[in-house]
């Protein structure tokens, strides 16, 4: 499956019958490295990312990756260039050759901001945070859910556009749950595959009879809105200080009084984060607030200092 890939010689490899020279590691994770690639046939930079497959699961997983990946050719989502599965030995490695974004994550730019002791505008907030939005509105509209929307799984190009990474977690948005054992199943994954602090309520005691659906999306999408508002997400401290988040996301996050922010935006936040996911809005909704928030926007100063 994917392209042809050869390592011709130190430093150098060809992916699709393209030739690209390594120049470093970029970060790795547990299963998985980033390395910064150089296009000889082009002088671009790429992002090349290598999971490593220890078993049949691993491999079944990578590909689920690509496979989503594959799915979309939208400008809030990164696309992949090319990809491969080659075998090391006994094990297996995935190649994903993806775009590489200097600026980084929208993590990356929060913290630049909260360490000069500075805060996002309100206009520029909006103009992410819709970009960040319509990307989910193509995984949605697709039928799947990413279910590991974070800051950290956000790349910024230099012109501020949002680009929606690491897909190794989307599956269907619905997913209907008919007995213990699929809920203990369903809460076994999401504690293994779904960022705790950005993490939706239903997902830590997942019901016998229920629907999870695409809105566990919405409640991480309100975790970043309040990231780039306040510098962190509402439950990062939590987790830091070790107290339980499973516990905190029970009750709702006590939005900070600001005047930095329109009242507006502070509303549009509060209807993401709610605790009952049934009472949480579809991204229609959410894109339908963020277009008349610029509405206003455009027409006054909303941004206060």
């Amino acid at each position: 499956m994917g392209h042809s890939l050869c390592i011709c010689s130190r430093g150098t490899l060809t992916i699709d019958n393209k030739r690209y020279l390594f120049i470093q590691k970029l970060g790795e994770g547990g299963f998985s490295y980033v390395d910064l690639l150089e296009g000889v046939h082009d002088g671009h930079f790429y992002a090349l990312k290598r999971i490593l497959c220890h078993d049949e699961e691993d491999r079944k997983n990578a590909l689920h990756e690509i496979e989503m990946h594959r799915l979309f050719q939208h400008p809030n989502i990164l696309r992949l260039e090319a990809h491969c599965v080659t075998e090391k030995g006994p094990k297996w490695e995935a190649w994903l050759l993806l775009p590489y974004m200097r600026r980084g994550t929208l993590w990356n730019e929060v913290e630049h901001l909260r360490d000069k002791n500075s805060f996002m505008p309100e206009e520029r907030i909006l103009h992410i945070f819709q970009g960040i939005s319509m990307g989910l509105q193509a995984i949605h509209n697709k039928g799947y859910a990413h279910r590991d929307l974070k800051p950290t799984n956000v790349l910024l190009t230099d012109d501020d556009c949002p680009l929606l990474m690491d897909l190794g977690s989307m599956n269907q948005a619905q997913i209907e749950i008919t007995n213990s054992r699929q809920a203990l199943a369903l809460q076994d994954w999401a504690a293994q595959r779904c960022t705790i602090s950005y993490r939706a309520p239903e997902l830590f005691t997942v019901e016998s009879q229920c629907v999870i659906d695409e809105r566990t999306d919405i409640w991480a999408l309100g975790c970043i809105l309040f990231c780039m508002m306040f510098g962190e997400g509402p439950y990062d401290m939590t987790f830091q200080k070790g107290d339980s988040v499973a516990l905190a996301v029970q009750n709702n996050i006590p939005i900070p009084k600001t005047p930095r922010y329109s009242e507006s935006l502070i509303v549009l936040l509060n209807s993401l984060m709610v605790v009952n996911p049934q009472e949480r809005p579809h991204i229609p909704w959410v894109l339908h607030q963020l277009k008349e928030l610029q509405t206003v926007a455009s027409g006054q100063a909303t941004t206060r200092i």
